[in-house]
C-alpha cells in the first residue's frame, strides 16, 4: 500500500505539515517495497480547493492512505467517496523518517 505523508520539507528529517491541502510537500512511502517519492505540492497557495485538488493528485498516485494534522471538509468526503483512509495525527514535532517507521511497525 502507498502512504502519503504531508510534509513541512523536502526530506525524512522534514516534520509532518498540519494541513492537507495547504502542506508544502508530500511524502508518498511505498509499504512494500520501501520507495520513498516526495513531490511538492502544486496547491499548496491555492485559494480555493487546495484539499479536493490534493486529494485527487494523490489518487492518481494511487495512494491508499493519508496521514496530516487535519482534513478539511471537502477533502475528507472525496477521501471517502474514492476508499482511500485518512489518519490524523496530532504531534507535529514528529519527523516524517520517524512515522514511516511507526507505519512499518504498526503494519506487522
Amino acid at each position: 500500500m502507498r502512504v502519503a505523508i504531508t510534509s513541512q520539507g523536502n526530506s525524512l528529517e522534514s516534520k509532518l505539515d498540519q494541513r492537507f491541502g495547504h502542506c508544502r510537500f508530500f511524502v508518498i512511502y511505498d509499504m512494500q517495497t520501501g520507495s520513498i517519492e516526495i513531490i511538492p505540492n502544486p496547491y499548496c497557495n491555492a485559494e480555493e480547493q487546495a484539499g479536493t485538488l490534493a486529494v485527487k493528485l494523490l489518487s492518481s498516485k494511487s495512494v491508499g492512505k493519508v496521514v496530516s494534522g487535519e482534513f478539511g471538509i471537502k477533502a475528507k468526503s472525496l477521501f471517502d467517496s474514492l476508499g482511500i483512509q485518512m489518519i490524523m495525527y496530532k504531534n507535529f514535532n514528529i519527523s516524517i523518517g520517524d512515522l514511516i517507521q511507526m507505519l512499518n511497525h504498526k503494519s506487522k
